[in-house]
Formats: C-alpha cells, structure tokens, sequence
C-alpha cells in the first residue's frame, strides 16, 4: 500500500509538471520593454589597478546594473546575476575589446532575462594583476589573488541584493531565495570557483600553489599570500573565503613592502548569506580538481571544443595576448561536468526529463565524446565551431579557434581606442581582435550562439529554481524515498525505492569508473560488495524519471 500511494503521489505531481509546461514566464519573452539602473552601487572595496600606474591601492566603490521587466506585476523575482569576461583587466589594456558589464553581449543577456520576467544583473568586480611579468609564479600568484577577489565580489553582490530585500523594502522586486550565478570568460571562471572553493585549504595544494623557485625547502611560499601565510579559515592579508572579514597587507612584506599595514579587504554586509541556487558558465575553467566535491548546487556550462585560451578538458590557461602560461593544470568544462554528474550535482536538471532539440544535441554529442573517453556528464553544451582560417590577416597575423564566439563589438570604436593605446596602425587592432572571433564586427553570428544558449540554459534554470513547480517536487520525493542500507557497508548492499520501480543500478568510484552494475524491475533489490575495494563509492540508482545518487562506504 505504502508503495502504491507513493506512485500516485508521483504521477500526480508529473500531470501537473506537464499543465505547468504552459507557463511561458521565464522561458519565453512575456515582457516587451525592460527599466534598466545604471552603477548601482553594491558594495565598496580595496582595488589595486591604481598600482598599474603606480599609484597606490584605493577604496572603491563596487558597480552594477539592475535590469528589470518594466511594468511587472510580480514583486518577487528570481535573479540572475551575470559576470563579465576581461582577464582581470579593462578593455582594451587587456588586449580585447571586451571587459566590462557594458558588453554587448552581457547586455544583450540582461535583456532577454528581464522580458523573460527575471531580474538580471550585470556587475563589475575588481580588476588587476600582472600578465607580463617574465615570472610564472609572479603571474600566477597575482591571477589567484585577482580570482580571490573577484569571488569576494560576487558574493558581495548576492549578500547586497539581500539586504535589499530585507531592510531596503525590495526595491528591485526580487526573490532573495531564488539566485542564479553566471559568468562569461573571467566571470565564467569566478562563477564556478563561487560554487566550488569553499576552503582555505584548497588554495594549499603544494607544489602549485607555492612559490618553489628557491632550492630551500623552508622558504616556499604559497602564492596568494606570499610570505605571510594561511591559517585554515583565512587567507591573511586577503580575508576569509567569503570577504567578510576586514583585512589589512602586513607591513614590510614583499612585493608590495608598504611601510604600514594597509586595508586590504572590505566585509560588505557580513550577516547576509552568499548562497545561490545554481551557477553557469560560458569558457570557464577551475583551478585544481580538488576544488570539486558535492556541493548540490548545479553548474551548467557551455565551452567551445577548441577554446585555446582555456581547454575543455584539462590543460593550461595562459595569457591570451602574450600565450604565457598562467596556471598549469586547469579543470575545463568538461571535466567539471563528469564530476558534477558523478556528485550528484546537477540532479536538479537530469532528472526533469528535457528532450527539447538543443538537449538532444548536446546529448547527442557528448555521447560521442563519452563513448571515445568514458565521461559521463551532463549539463554541457560543446560549440564545435569551424576550423580558423588559413589564411593571414592584412598584417600577416593567423587566425585561431574561437573561445567566445557569442562576443561582439564595434570595430571602428575598438580601432581607434587600441591604436591610441597601443600607438598601432589605423586598422590593426580591429584586424587582431578578428583572429579568433571572425564574426564579431557585427551582432548576427553571435546572436544566434546566444539564442543556443538560453535555449540550452533557461529550461534547466526553470527547473532547479522551481519556477514550474513540479518535476523537483517529484524527484524531491524519490529521492528522500530510496534508501540505501547498511552504510558503512561490508558485503552486502540493500537498495529501496518506495515512489518508483529501479531499472538499474550502478556504482563507480571517485575517479568516475564504473565498478559495478545491476539490472532491476523490482523496487528492492541487494548487491554484493564482496569485489569492492574499502573505499568511498556513488551508487546510482536509476528509474524511468530519475536517477538518484547516493554515497556508501565500503569497509
């Protein structure tokens, strides 16, 4: 009997997912106009791009743009808040017309998610590092601080977007329970160390994260905080692994040795939470695989196979104007996806059951990959752009892969702006700019890599934040109804599943291999762990409409 209520329940939430399905707000266009607020100020911090000029760091304020659907009835909102690309510099002076929160393509973004009935935000974040140094430690050392930073920011904008809610009377109408974090290029790899770094500990990985150029052992130091260490909640200098905290550069340190100590860290509106529900990515990469682990926060990505700048898979990521390498052995979206999926991560959308044409090609796709590699993932969409041109540009320079190919820009502007910078011949910088983005003088090829992009994106963000109301109920109750017992387990494994029959079962190991698999029409059903290693294992446990993972030790 107990069974049998269970299906009904279920099949009763699936009829109502299928009438939800008629809601066409957040997934279709419902708005025709959109209010945009310019350089809200967010937040306020200690940036050191005046350094570049040599001139000391300063307290600055933190800016963002609010788009909202203009004449909306509905007060509470889910929000999505979008970073921008740049590599940690301005345009233009980061060798790319790109870098700001005035992006055509952030814009464009912000846009369609408010007529869609969200509230979007495209939000700056501290800039500043030094890609020319001839030292890799140096380069390195300095992105991890500007990538510290930069995450401080964007939880800063999620604790400021709460407080508003909270004391400010809401004045941009949104759901403080419903955020989204995304980001494009440099934000896209803020928006995946948002959701993954989440320890001190993570930034110790010896040797690299240390600077190991002395022979002495003893005098290594690690990176982000070079010379005056870490404790396990802190990064001294630079603050806690939120930027709640205030911090100040030691005196006398190097490279910096200011003669005092100095503010280095903010804490905007500490008693808020930075929590979101989801984040996204577009070219984005991690650090070191150790930052990846069961967070329950779905990341959906999307990556070009070639990118060269930051590799799908694993690789380099380097200086796009010099080919430097930045830091060595980056997780790519790849990869990140296997691990999400084995995690359990992204269940919020595998489980929806989406069969709309853009998944069934991205499926179809990673399939392909997964059979040549064994990966299993989900949530990433590969653009497989066409091969770069043979054929050299009027300064004799060669075209590349393409990485960004949603970006655009005007030329003329950009032009004038890189010649007057760079002391360039009329006409060069928009060439350059061209070499890996050959579509980008206009708005009409990247234009359509977004529209695969929020086709691919906006289903999955409608189903994590229960904007239809049903299929995460559903999976909600098949998975607090699968039980999987003894935990620790020795030779025997039991699996239950109260809301639906088990088709099969599968368990791998923490590197992703497949150890074990059964087929079920049964909703009980044991497994022998006699073959098993001790160890930590993820059971997957799959029926018609889900697949719920659960951990067990194997002892």
């Amino acid at each position: 009997m107990k069974t049998r209520l269970f299906k009904m329940f279920a099949f009763t939430l699936v009829f109502i997912g299928l009438n939800a399905t008629a809601q066409t707000r957040y997934i279709d266009n419902v708005f025709d106009s959109v209010t945009v607020t310019s350089d809200v100020v967010y937040g306020q911090n200690v940036t050191i791009l005046p350094m570049l000029q040599q001139q000391p760091p300063a307290v600055a304020p933190l800016l963002c743009d609010i788009y909202e659907p203009k004449n909306d009835t509905i007060t509470d909102r889910p929000v999505i808040i979008l970073m921008h690309t740049g590599s940690f510099l301005p345009a233009v002076l980061n060798g790319q017309a790109t870098g700001s929160k005035s992006d055509n393509s952030v814009v464009e973004n912000c846009m369609r998610w408010a007529k869609k009935g969200y509230v979007a935000v495209a939000m700056s974040y501290r800039q500043g590092w030094n890609p020319t140094s001839p030292s890799q430690a140096v380069r390195t050392a300095t992105i991890l601080q500007a990538a510290y930073r930069g995450i401080h920011d964007s939880k800063a904008m999620v604790r400021h977007l709460r407080k508003t809610a909270d004391v400010d009377g809401n004045p941009y109408g949104i759901d403080e329970s419903k955020i989204v974090i995304g980001g494009q290029g440099t934000g896209a790899y803020l928006s995946m160390g948002y959701i993954t770094l989440d320890t001190v500990s993570e930034l110790l990985i010896y040797p690299k994260f240390w600077d190991t150029s002395d022979p002495d052992p003893s005098n290594h130091v690690p990176l982000i905080a070079p010379n005056f260490g870490l404790s396990m909640d802190t990064v001294y200098g630079y603050g806690n692994i939120d930027g709640t905290d205030t911090a100040y550069y030691p005196a006398n340190f190097p490279p910096f040795n200011f003669p005092v100590d100095v503010l280095w860290n903010i804490g905007n509106n500490p008693s808020y939470s930075n929590d979101v529900n989801m984040a996204f990515n577009l070219g984005g990469t991690l650090a070191d695989l150790s930052w990846l682990d069961y967070t329950g926060i779905p990341l959906v990505s999307f990556h070009c196979e070639n990118d060269p700048f930051a590799s799908i898979d694993s690789g380099v990521i380097i200086v796009p104007t010099t080919g430097d390498i930045v830091i060595p052995d980056v997780v790519g979206s790849r990869t990140a996806a296997h691990y999400n999926t084995l995690w359990g991560n992204n269940a919020g959308f595998n489980q929806a059951g989406l069969t709309d044409t853009l998944t069934q090609m991205a499926n179809s796709y990673n399939s392909a990959w997964d059979a040549q590699h064994g990966l299993v993932y989900d949530g990433l969409y590969v653009f497989d752009t066409p091969a770069p041109s043979t054929t050299p540009n009027a300064f004799g320079e060669m075209p590349y892969p393409e990485s960004s190919p949603w970006d655009w820009w005007d030329l003329a502007t950009y032009d004038a702006m890189f010649a007057a910078l760079n002391g360039a011949p009329a006409g060069y910088g928009a060439a350059n700019s061209l070499l890996g983005s050959p579509n980008s003088g206009s708005d009409s090829i990247p234009m359509m890599y977004l529209d695969t992009v929020h086709g691919y994106l906006n289903p999955r963000m409608y189903e994590v934040l229960g904007l239809g109301g049903s299929t995460t109920d559903m999976n909600e109750i098949i998975e607090k109804t699968t039980e999987v017992y003894p935990n620790p387990a020795k030779d025997n494994l039991n699996i239950v599943s109260y809301a639906e029959l088990i088709n099969s079962v599968e368990v791998y190991n923490l590197s992703g291999q497949k150890v074990l698999s059964k087929k079920v029409n049964a909703t009980t059903t044991r497994i022998n762990t006699n073959s098993l290693s001790k160890g930590v294992y993820i059971v997957d446990i799959k029926s018609k409409v889900s697949s719920v993972k659960k951990k067990v030790i194997i002892e």
